[in-house]
């Protein structure tokens, strides 16, 4: 630019472009790391759809019609033969300790049973505690019995009409194929991209207050708060529009999604979506005054954004708080926005709701930041209070853990980060999800058939606990009308003379639109319609007898010669909340305490300079700035792995030692961690800035909400260098399955071998940051 610009927007902009430029932290935030977390969940979801599970098969039988399962089992695309265990003992073994996610058990006698007609059982076994996984490879290992079954030789066959039954037909809306990268992507791509709006708002504005001026921003204004703000804002804006395009292109380019509706309303949505996060970033800082605070109150509040937008767990069935809650986030009104027009294609007029909410609470965000600002600008902030004098030096394993320990007590940032963080997300995280089953899915019945039949089977579809019928329209236009505007979502069509087809013997055929925008809500309404349709069939096929009857048996003998029996283990009512809250916790417990010993690295650089960064990465520092870490975390370990899975009413183990022996290198590794990552700044919130921006991506490497399997080995090799990895899978194994240190003790040696690692690379970095003020990162 040639010349200085007269006061105004133009000349705040150029200001924040040029420190954009010179800040390197600043950078990373717009440009590197909302890239590099895009990579990463691109990378992560790049197996759309989830293959080559590993199961175990029980095989008591070990005849040719045994053999025919065990073979269609292995050739299912969903899962793979991994185990051949002799006995259930083993097949439980191999489940707790990860070796497979299900197992197949088929009981001695099947062949003689099945030819003399008495319906044997095969139970399949399924890990319920690894959600996704574990319903995916149910769902494969049923798929694959249920065909292999019909090419099995039956037994002697009964004379007389049998009635038909009754079929449902699922048509899936939406995402056809069932792609994961099209469900879940589409959704944690803006969400991991809103952290980041945030905080880069919440920096560029934090950053006046210290290093830079706020009297000289509002100057360059002209002293103008609505113009400073504006100002300041506007190359952000432009650079997440951009970054918005990049995560568009990835979803709709590289993985050649469809984009089914309109896309000026979705492109206005997510320009409203930045805006709003970019002004609620500011408002944090204008309210606290203070960089560190100001960011970790935007990591509370968006970090956590994706359970309450309604994607992983609906909004149906979410309680009071966190329904409230999620109405006053941007995000929430934005994903709906975006699954509504850009997966199912509704009407404009259906998506105006959302739309207007997310107008008005950007216009309320950014109308309160520039409040607040009018008053930092009649009332400025005092220069910020120079750095504190390093206290005296330490000496020994003891004295660097007693200075450890005060400092995290009187540091107000990392006490909240280490101690009270934990204690925050205790309570908030779990809200969402604390209904944790979906009841009374409403869906819409279109009966063209008007026959005591179709009526007994709608009784049977709203007698369900899994849907409601909401709705009774008379043509399937209505009910797809009603779909749109989400008031139902799923349709089952009762055709004209279903009930003649049944009375034939014939198969009726029942068509069932079910919408799989999100994943949960199509399962479980899938499983509602199916398991009526089943029970009804099942009365049909009895002819009235009595349901533990031997009339009633041999009826159901003749429909269906095995009796495949889904099995959930360690989570058997399928809570959701059981599912992700445990596993998220220890995440959570890796992120502030990661956040906070990094945090503390820079706290002590801005005390003492290189000379104190050089004096933390000594050996006896190392260890004892650890073990201050290891004993502040512990209460946040035992609010997480002891209190609140019995408040929460999850599952839990009695083998409090067990839990101790795999949390003290968790930790440790952790720490270790931290100290390494600190020794790289110069400035304390900048571990805050990159570390909340990456916790989502980091969640899905650990293996629990995805499947190692679908992985790609390079990301996998990346995940086992995280403590949360093997620290995770090993603490929920332990806690919530009843695992044993031995089927753990693989992720407990790999903490180990983390912790050392981590050690010497922690004092390696501080002596090499050190030993010339060129050498850092920011």
């Amino acid at each position: 630019m040639s010349g200085p610009l007269r006061p105004g927007f133009l000349a705040v902009a150029r200001r924040e472009v040029a420190w954009i430029r010179r800040d390197r932290v600043a950078r990373l935030m717009v440009l590197v790391v909302p890239l590099l977390a895009f990579a990463l969940l691109a990378m992560t979801f790049g197996n759309a759809v989830i293959r080559q599970l590993k199961v175990d098969v029980v095989d008591q039988d070990r005849s040719p019609s045994s053999l025919s399962l065990v073979q269609a089992i292995d050739a299912a695309p969903g899962v793979t033969v991994a185990l051949r265990s002799p006995d259930l003992t083993g097949a439980m073994h191999a489940i707790r300790s990860g070796e497979a996610i299900a197992a197949t058990y088929i009981p001695q006698n099947f062949e003689r049973d099945l030819m003399a007609g008495r319906r044997p059982q095969v139970v399949i076994f399924y890990n319920k505690q690894f959600f996704t996984p574990g319903n995916v490879a149910s769902g494969a290992l049923q798929a694959a019995i249920s065909a292999a079954v019909t090419d099995l030789p039956k037994g002697v066959k009964t004379a007389g009409a049998t009635p038909g039954a009754l079929v449902v037909e699922q048509y899936v809306l939406t995402n056809p194929a069932l792609n994961y990268a099209q469900f879940l992507l589409r959704a944690i791509l803006p969400t991991v991209l809103h952290v980041m709006i945030a905080i880069a708002a919440g920096f560029a504005v934090g950053s006046e207050f210290t290093g830079r001026s706020v009297a000289d921003w509002l100057a360059t204004a002209g002293g103008s708060p609505l113009t400073a703000l504006v100002g300041k804002l506007a190359p952000y804006f432009g650079l997440f529009v951009v970054m918005m395009t990049v995560g568009l292109g990835i979803i709709h380019g590289l993985y050649g999604i469809p984009f089914r509706g309109d896309p000026v309303m979705t492109a206005v949505a997510a320009c409203l979506l930045i805006l709003a996060y970019l002004s609620l970033g500011a408002l944090f800082q204008l309210l606290v005054l203070n960089l560190a605070t100001g960011l970790t109150l935007a990591g509370v509040v968006c970090s956590p954004a994706f359970g309450f937008a309604g994607v992983g767990f609906p909004v149906l069935a979410m309680n009071g708080f966190a329904r409230t809650w999620g109405s006053l986030l941007p995000l929430r009104w934005y994903i709906q926005i975006l699954f509504d027009q850009a997966a199912r294609a509704v009407p404009l007029r259906d998506s105006a709701m959302p739309f207007a909410y997310l107008t008005a609470l950007a216009i309320i965000f950014f109308g309160l930041a520039w409040l607040r600002l009018r008053v930092v600008a009649r009332h400025p902030p005092a220069s910020a209070a120079d750095p504190a004098p390093p206290a005296a030096t330490p000496h020994g394993i003891v004295g660097f853990f007693v200075a450890e320990y005060g400092r995290v007590l009187c540091d107000k940032g990392a006490f909240g980060l280490i101690v009270l963080g934990p204690l925050i997300y205790g309570v908030f995280y779990p809200q969402p999800y604390l209904g944790q089953l979906i009841r009374h899915v409403p869906i819409a019945v279109v009966d063209d058939d008007g026959t005591d039949l179709s009526r007994t089977l709608v009784q049977a579809l709203d007698a369900d606990e899994a849907i409601t019928v909401a709705a009774r329209p008379t043509t399937l236009a209505e009910a797809q009308a009603a779909l749109a505007r989400r008031e139902v979502f799923g349709i089952l069509s009762i055709p004209a003379g279903t009930a003649r087809d049944v009375l034939k013997g014939d198969r009726a055929r029942l068509p069932a639109y079910v919408d799989s925008a999100y994943f949960l809500l199509y399962s479980r309404t899938l499983q509602g319609i199916t398991e009526a349709a089943g029970t009804v069939s099942a009365d049909l096929a009895g002819g009235g007898a009595r349901s533990d009857g031997s009339l009633y048996r041999a009826a159901l003998a003749r429909s269906s010669p095995v009796e495949i029996l889904n099995q959930p283990l360690f989570n058997p009512t399928g809570g959701y909340a059981s599912y992700i809250v445990p596993a998220a916790f220890l995440l959570i417990l890796q992120q502030t305490l990661l956040m906070g010993s990094a945090t503390l690295g820079g706290i002590a650089f801005q005390q003492g300079g290189f000379a104190a960064r050089r004096r933390r990465g000594t050996p006896a520092a190392v260890v004892g700035q650890a073990l201050a870490h290891l004993l502040l975390a512990l209460p946040g370990c035992a609010l997480y792995l002891v209190v609140l899975p019995r408040l929460y009413g999850f599952s839990y183990t009695e083998r409090l030692l067990d839990l101790l022996v795999l949390v003290i290198p968790y930790i440790l590794s952790i720490s270790f961690l931290g100290q390494l990552v600190g020794a790289a700044f110069r400035r304390r919130e900048t571990a805050v800035l990159l570390l909340i921006a990456v916790s989502l991506p980091i969640f899905f490497l650990v293996g629990v909400a995805w499947p190692p399997e679908a992985i790609p080995p390079v990301l996998r090799a990346l995940g086992a260098a995280l403590p949360s990895t093997s620290g995770i899978e090993g603490l929920v194994r332990i806690n919530q399955m009843g695992a044993s240190f031995g089927d753990v003790f693989a992720n407990w040696a790999r903490l180990w071998v983390l912790v050392v690692v981590y050690a010497v690379l922690a004092m390696v970095m501080a002596r090499l940051a050190s030993r010339e003020e060129r050498v850092h990162v920011d």
